[in-house]
């Protein structure tokens, strides 16, 4: 199947996935947060993958690996995996039982847009990160000719694509109208900070100059913090 027909295959299914996981724990298709949601995922993701796909699908084609060959991140994927489908039911069910109206609170309509407006740009800032880096993989390897890039997102921090996933997914309860969800959502940091750390040490032993890299750009994840 040629690249274009595997990425088409694979929006059509994330995108049936994602409204599943969205509107069937609410239990009702009048969650206008939940279509705002869908809306700034996938625009994003659509405009992403069309211009990655006619200027650099080398990224792309690295991007649908999914095999990790280190054996702590196929542990670190494993339980990621179980999180966030836990964490992504939360909202739903947050709308159809009332938590957060009844114990918290609604979260404002200005919050929620500004939410989607963050979840959307937290996406846009990866798929920059992927024009940037051709060598942004999902799995964690050094292929052949791969060199350290230090430019673009990479001159704040070592991980800008993690550093965007965390935004996007810090947003995401609050786009969906949820504080009880938030606290859940927040437990993923740590396992993207055990992901980098492990990460730097596979490019340390086998990226050359990567080294050098990590004296001149300290920050792992936030810029000026960690």
């Amino acid at each position: 199947m040629s690249l274009g027909w595997r990425l088409m295959v694979r929006m059509v299914l994330m995108f049936l996935v994602a409204t599943g996981i969205v509107f069937l724990p609410a239990g009702t298709l009048g969650f206008w947060q939940g279509w705002a949601f869908l809306a700034a995922v996938f625009v994003p993701c659509l405009f992403g993958f069309v211009y990655l796909f006619f200027h650099d699908k080398a990224v792309l084609e690295r991007r649908l690996r999914t095999r990790e060959r280190v054996q702590e991140q196929k542990l670190l994927i494993r339980a990621f995996i179980l999180l966030f489908i836990a964490a992504s039911l939360i909202p739903g069910f947050d709308h159809r039982l009332g938590w957060t109206r009844s114990f918290l609170g609604n979260v404002p309509v200005w919050l929620t847009l500004l939410s989607l407006a963050m979840v959307a740009g937290g996406f846009l800032f990866v798929f920059w990160v992927a024009a940037v880096n051709s060598y942004a993989g999902r799995t964690i390897q050094v292929d052949a000719g791969q060199t350290v890039i230090s430019t673009g997102p990479y001159a704040w921090v070592r991980h800008p694509m993690y550093t965007g996933s965390v935004v996007l997914w810090m947003f995401t309860p609050l786009a969906l109208g949820s504080w009880v969800a938030l606290p859940v959502f927040a437990l993923m940091i740590p396992f993207y900070v055990l992901r980098l750390l492990n990460e730097e040490k596979v490019l340390l032993a086998e990226l050359p100059g990567y080294d050098q890299y990590c004296h001149q750009t300290r920050s792992h994840l936030i810029p000026f913090v960690w």
